[in-house]
Protein backbone atom coordinates (compact mmCIF):
# COMPACT_ATOMS: atom_id res chain seq x y z
CA UNK A 1 0.00 0.00 0.00
CA UNK A 2 1.53 2.88 -1.14
CA UNK A 3 2.28 5.92 0.97
CA UNK A 4 0.34 5.19 3.85
CA UNK A 5 3.12 5.63 6.31
CA UNK A 6 4.67 8.80 4.63
CA UNK A 7 4.82 12.13 6.13
CA UNK A 8 1.38 13.62 6.89
CA UNK A 9 0.70 17.76 5.40
CA UNK A 10 0.67 20.20 7.73
CA UNK A 11 -2.49 19.84 9.02
CA UNK A 12 -2.61 23.01 11.36
CA UNK A 13 -2.32 24.96 8.40
CA UNK A 14 -5.19 27.77 8.06
CA UNK A 15 -4.81 29.23 4.60
CA UNK A 16 -6.08 27.79 1.81
CA UNK A 17 -7.67 24.58 0.67
CA UNK A 18 -6.33 21.37 0.97
CA UNK A 19 -5.45 19.81 -2.51
CA UNK A 20 -6.08 16.39 -3.51
CA UNK A 21 -4.90 15.05 -6.86
CA UNK A 22 -7.06 11.84 -7.93
CA UNK A 23 -6.24 9.34 -10.98
CA UNK A 24 -9.81 8.35 -12.26
CA UNK A 25 -12.93 10.70 -12.67
CA UNK A 26 -14.95 8.05 -10.18
CA UNK A 27 -12.37 8.83 -7.29
CA UNK A 28 -12.12 12.33 -7.48
CA UNK A 29 -16.24 12.24 -7.30
CA UNK A 30 -15.80 10.64 -4.29
CA UNK A 31 -12.81 12.85 -2.81
CA UNK A 32 -15.19 15.56 -3.73
CA UNK A 33 -18.21 14.33 -2.06
CA UNK A 34 -15.81 13.99 1.23
CA UNK A 35 -13.81 17.12 1.13
CA UNK A 36 -16.70 19.41 0.27
CA UNK A 37 -15.41 22.82 -0.15
CA UNK A 38 -12.49 22.77 2.11
CA UNK A 39 -10.42 21.21 -0.93
CA UNK A 40 -9.63 21.38 -4.64
CA UNK A 41 -10.09 18.17 -6.30
CA UNK A 42 -8.22 17.63 -9.62
CA UNK A 43 -8.54 14.54 -11.31
CA UNK A 44 -6.05 13.30 -13.86
CA UNK A 45 -7.89 11.32 -16.59
CA UNK A 46 -10.82 13.05 -18.41
CA UNK A 47 -13.63 11.53 -19.94
CA UNK A 48 -12.79 8.43 -22.68
CA UNK A 49 -9.13 8.16 -21.31
CA UNK A 50 -8.26 4.42 -20.12
CA UNK A 51 -6.43 4.12 -17.82
CA UNK A 52 -4.29 0.96 -18.09
CA UNK A 53 -2.67 2.72 -20.81
CA UNK A 54 -2.46 6.04 -18.99
CA UNK A 55 1.08 7.67 -18.59
CA UNK A 56 1.31 11.08 -16.90
CA UNK A 57 1.91 14.03 -18.71
CA UNK A 58 4.08 17.13 -17.47
CA UNK A 59 1.10 18.76 -16.87
CA UNK A 60 -0.17 15.60 -14.11
CA UNK A 61 3.51 16.09 -12.80
CA UNK A 62 2.93 19.58 -11.80
CA UNK A 63 -0.27 18.50 -10.17
CA UNK A 64 0.44 15.30 -8.25
CA UNK A 65 3.61 17.23 -6.87
CA UNK A 66 1.62 20.63 -5.77
CA UNK A 67 -1.22 18.12 -3.81
CA UNK A 68 -1.18 17.80 -0.31
CA UNK A 69 -2.86 13.94 -0.93
CA UNK A 70 -2.75 11.65 -4.08
CA UNK A 71 -5.36 8.91 -3.89
CA UNK A 72 -5.35 6.34 -6.68
CA UNK A 73 -7.49 3.02 -7.73
CA UNK A 74 -4.76 0.42 -7.04
CA UNK A 75 -4.48 -3.15 -7.65
CA UNK A 76 -2.35 -2.41 -11.12
CA UNK A 77 -5.42 -0.40 -12.74
CA UNK A 78 -2.93 2.28 -13.22
CA UNK A 79 0.36 0.34 -13.91
CA UNK A 80 2.22 2.66 -16.57
CA UNK A 81 2.21 5.07 -13.43
CA UNK A 82 3.06 2.83 -10.42
CA UNK A 83 6.55 3.34 -10.80
CA UNK A 84 6.14 7.23 -10.33
CA UNK A 85 3.22 6.80 -7.47
CA UNK A 86 5.71 4.89 -5.17
CA UNK A 87 8.12 6.94 -5.54
CA UNK A 88 5.30 10.25 -4.50
CA UNK A 89 4.46 8.01 -1.45
CA UNK A 90 7.65 8.40 -0.07
CA UNK A 91 7.42 12.77 0.80
CA UNK A 92 3.67 12.77 0.76
CA UNK A 93 0.30 10.62 1.65
CA UNK A 94 -0.23 8.69 -1.54
CA UNK A 95 -3.52 6.21 -0.91
CA UNK A 96 -4.53 3.84 -2.81
CA UNK A 97 -8.16 3.27 -2.82
CA UNK A 98 -8.63 -0.42 -3.84
CA UNK A 99 -6.11 -1.91 -1.83
CA UNK A 100 -7.63 -1.46 1.35
CA UNK A 101 -10.60 -4.01 0.41
CA UNK A 102 -10.28 -6.87 2.37
CA UNK A 103 -9.02 -9.19 -0.48
CA UNK A 104 -12.15 -11.97 0.21
CA UNK A 105 -14.20 -9.21 -1.74
CA UNK A 106 -11.78 -8.89 -4.76
CA UNK A 107 -11.95 -11.27 -8.01
CA UNK A 108 -9.01 -12.75 -9.23
CA UNK A 109 -7.96 -14.42 -12.21
CA UNK A 110 -7.54 -18.03 -12.44
CA UNK A 111 -4.38 -17.96 -13.75
CA UNK A 112 -1.09 -19.17 -12.14
CA UNK A 113 -0.25 -15.66 -11.72
CA UNK A 114 -2.89 -14.11 -9.28
CA UNK A 115 -4.03 -10.98 -10.48
CA UNK A 116 -6.89 -9.02 -8.94
CA UNK A 117 -9.75 -7.38 -10.91
CA UNK A 118 -9.45 -3.39 -10.39
CA UNK A 119 -12.60 -2.74 -11.51
CA UNK A 120 -14.25 -1.86 -7.98
CA UNK A 121 -16.63 0.71 -9.18
CA UNK A 122 -19.02 -1.61 -10.71
CA UNK A 123 -20.19 -2.78 -7.67
CA UNK A 124 -21.87 -0.17 -5.85
CA UNK A 125 -21.91 -1.49 -2.30
CA UNK A 126 -18.07 -2.58 -3.00
CA UNK A 127 -16.99 0.88 -3.98
CA UNK A 128 -19.42 1.83 -0.69
CA UNK A 129 -16.76 -0.19 1.47
CA UNK A 130 -13.48 2.02 -0.42
CA UNK A 131 -15.36 5.64 -0.08
CA UNK A 132 -15.35 4.58 3.77
CA UNK A 133 -11.87 3.13 3.38
CA UNK A 134 -10.76 6.60 1.62
CA UNK A 135 -12.68 8.84 3.96
CA UNK A 136 -10.45 7.30 7.04
CA UNK A 137 -7.65 7.82 5.06
CA UNK A 138 -8.98 11.87 4.06
CA UNK A 139 -9.53 12.58 8.30
CA UNK A 140 -6.36 10.92 9.09
CA UNK A 141 -4.51 13.24 6.54
CA UNK A 142 -6.00 15.88 6.14
CA UNK A 143 -6.27 18.88 8.76
CA UNK A 144 -7.08 18.22 12.47
CA UNK A 145 -10.18 20.82 12.56
CA UNK A 146 -12.26 19.72 9.27
CA UNK A 147 -12.58 15.97 10.89
CA UNK A 148 -16.23 16.37 11.78
CA UNK A 149 -16.92 18.27 8.70
CA UNK A 150 -15.27 14.97 6.55
CA UNK A 151 -17.24 12.89 8.75
CA UNK A 152 -20.59 14.73 8.09
CA UNK A 153 -19.92 14.50 4.44
CA UNK A 154 -19.02 10.98 4.58
CA UNK A 155 -22.29 9.96 6.06
CA UNK A 156 -24.58 12.08 3.68
CA UNK A 157 -22.24 10.36 0.67
CA UNK A 158 -22.79 6.80 2.23
CA UNK A 159 -26.30 7.44 2.07
CA UNK A 160 -26.65 8.35 -1.60
CA UNK A 161 -24.92 5.52 -2.47
CA UNK A 162 -27.36 3.31 -0.46
CA UNK A 163 -29.94 4.70 -2.57
CA UNK A 164 -28.18 4.07 -5.86
CA UNK A 165 -27.44 0.42 -4.63
CA UNK A 166 -31.10 0.43 -4.31
CA UNK A 167 -31.86 2.12 -7.64
CA UNK A 168 -29.31 -0.24 -9.71
CA UNK A 169 -31.00 -3.09 -8.31
CA UNK A 170 -34.62 -2.13 -9.02
CA UNK A 171 -33.15 -0.67 -12.55
CA UNK A 172 -31.65 -4.36 -13.67
CA UNK A 173 -34.68 -6.31 -12.25
CA UNK A 174 -36.32 -5.54 -15.73
CA UNK A 175 -34.14 -7.90 -17.45
CA UNK A 176 -35.25 -11.69 -17.35
CA UNK A 177 -32.78 -14.24 -15.72
CA UNK A 178 -32.34 -15.61 -19.15
CA UNK A 179 -31.58 -12.56 -20.62
CA UNK A 180 -28.73 -11.63 -17.79
CA UNK A 181 -25.79 -11.95 -20.19
CA UNK A 182 -23.51 -9.36 -20.56
CA UNK A 183 -20.57 -8.96 -23.49
CA UNK A 184 -18.34 -6.35 -23.58
CA UNK A 185 -14.88 -4.82 -24.89
CA UNK A 186 -12.95 -6.19 -21.66
CA UNK A 187 -13.75 -7.50 -18.95
CA UNK A 188 -14.24 -4.55 -16.94
CA UNK A 189 -17.88 -5.33 -15.49
CA UNK A 190 -16.88 -8.65 -13.25
CA UNK A 191 -18.21 -7.17 -10.15
CA UNK A 192 -21.16 -5.62 -11.58
CA UNK A 193 -21.72 -9.83 -12.78
CA UNK A 194 -21.60 -10.75 -9.32
CA UNK A 195 -23.06 -8.29 -7.55
CA UNK A 196 -26.40 -7.94 -10.08
CA UNK A 197 -26.42 -11.80 -11.07
CA UNK A 198 -25.41 -10.87 -14.60
CA UNK A 199 -23.03 -13.65 -16.71
CA UNK A 200 -20.20 -11.25 -18.10
CA UNK A 201 -18.08 -11.65 -20.78
CA UNK A 202 -15.10 -9.52 -22.27
CA UNK A 203 -13.21 -9.88 -25.59
CA UNK A 204 -10.28 -8.44 -23.80
CA UNK A 205 -8.92 -9.57 -20.18
CA UNK A 206 -9.18 -7.07 -16.98
CA UNK A 207 -6.53 -4.84 -18.70
CA UNK A 208 -6.67 -3.38 -21.85
CA UNK A 209 -3.16 -4.13 -21.79
CA UNK A 210 -3.95 -7.68 -22.50
CA UNK A 211 -3.48 -9.16 -25.99
CA UNK A 212 -6.56 -10.81 -28.25
CA UNK A 213 -6.60 -12.10 -31.58
CA UNK A 214 -8.93 -13.81 -34.05
CA UNK A 215 -9.23 -16.92 -31.98
CA UNK A 216 -10.50 -14.72 -28.99
CA UNK A 217 -12.89 -13.16 -31.60
CA UNK A 218 -14.30 -16.13 -33.14
CA UNK A 219 -14.44 -17.63 -29.74
CA UNK A 220 -16.59 -14.80 -28.57
CA UNK A 221 -18.53 -15.14 -31.59
CA UNK A 222 -19.30 -18.79 -30.97
CA UNK A 223 -20.64 -18.04 -27.95
CA UNK A 224 -23.26 -15.18 -28.37
CA UNK A 225 -24.47 -17.08 -31.76
CA UNK A 226 -25.04 -20.39 -29.05
CA UNK A 227 -26.92 -18.16 -26.90
CA UNK A 228 -28.57 -15.95 -29.49
CA UNK A 229 -27.59 -13.07 -28.22
CA UNK A 230 -29.18 -9.61 -28.98
CA UNK A 231 -27.09 -6.97 -28.03
CA UNK A 232 -23.61 -6.38 -26.86
CA UNK A 233 -21.99 -3.15 -25.72
CA UNK A 234 -18.57 -1.10 -26.49
CA UNK A 235 -17.49 0.74 -23.75
CA UNK A 236 -16.25 4.74 -23.68
CA UNK A 237 -12.71 4.51 -22.99
CA UNK A 238 -11.56 1.53 -25.47
CA UNK A 239 -12.32 1.50 -29.13
CA UNK A 240 -15.05 -0.01 -31.03
CA UNK A 241 -13.36 -1.39 -33.78
CA UNK A 242 -12.62 -4.74 -31.76
CA UNK A 243 -16.48 -4.98 -30.64
CA UNK A 244 -17.23 -4.25 -34.11
CA UNK A 245 -15.76 -7.24 -35.54
CA UNK A 246 -17.69 -9.52 -33.47
CA UNK A 247 -20.46 -7.83 -34.61
CA UNK A 248 -19.30 -8.59 -38.14
CA UNK A 249 -18.59 -11.78 -37.30
CA UNK A 250 -21.90 -12.82 -36.13
CA UNK A 251 -23.34 -11.73 -38.90
CA UNK A 252 -21.50 -13.86 -40.99
CA UNK A 253 -22.54 -16.64 -39.27
CA UNK A 254 -25.98 -15.55 -39.75
CA UNK A 255 -26.77 -13.98 -36.54
CA UNK A 256 -27.64 -10.68 -36.10
CA UNK A 257 -27.00 -8.44 -33.37
CA UNK A 258 -26.56 -4.83 -32.47
CA UNK A 259 -24.57 -2.86 -30.46
CA UNK A 260 -26.69 -1.79 -27.34
CA UNK A 261 -24.65 1.44 -27.06
CA UNK A 262 -21.50 2.41 -24.91
CA UNK A 263 -21.00 1.77 -21.40
CA UNK A 264 -18.91 3.79 -19.34
CA UNK A 265 -16.58 1.47 -17.88
CA UNK A 266 -13.01 2.82 -16.55
CA UNK A 267 -14.37 6.99 -16.94
CA UNK A 268 -16.96 8.61 -16.33
CA UNK A 269 -18.91 11.01 -18.85
CA UNK A 270 -18.42 14.74 -19.63
CA UNK A 271 -18.28 16.81 -16.68
CA UNK A 272 -20.96 18.97 -16.12
CA UNK A 273 -23.32 16.34 -17.62
CA UNK A 274 -25.19 13.65 -15.01
CA UNK A 275 -22.83 10.98 -16.33
CA UNK A 276 -20.00 13.16 -15.57
CA UNK A 277 -20.58 11.92 -12.22
CA UNK A 278 -20.32 8.09 -10.26
CA UNK A 279 -23.95 7.95 -9.46
CA UNK A 280 -24.82 9.62 -12.80
CA UNK A 281 -22.51 6.85 -14.36
CA UNK A 282 -23.87 4.17 -12.73
CA UNK A 283 -27.85 5.01 -13.55
CA UNK A 284 -26.30 5.65 -17.23
CA UNK A 285 -25.28 2.11 -17.40
CA UNK A 286 -27.77 0.58 -15.66
CA UNK A 287 -30.41 2.23 -17.73
CA UNK A 288 -28.85 1.02 -21.31
CA UNK A 289 -28.02 -2.64 -20.15
CA UNK A 290 -31.81 -2.95 -18.53
CA UNK A 291 -32.97 -1.32 -21.98
CA UNK A 292 -30.95 -3.48 -24.72
CA UNK A 293 -30.81 -6.89 -22.83
CA UNK A 294 -34.85 -6.94 -21.83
Amino acid sequence: MVGMLACKPNQEKQGGKLRIACTTGMIADALANLAGDSAEVTALMGPGVDPHLYKATHGDLKKLTKADLIFYNGLHLEGKMAGLLQKLGRRKPVIPFGEGLPVARLITTDGAKQVHDPHIWFDVALWREAVAVASVALQQHGRRNQVAYFQANTQKYLAELDSLEAHTRHTLAAVPPGRRILVTSHDAFGYFGRAYQFEVRGLQGFSTLTDFGLRDINQLVDFIVQYKLKAIFIESSVPAKSIEAVVEGCQAKGHPVIIGGPLFSDAMGAAGTPEGTYVGMVQANARLIATALR
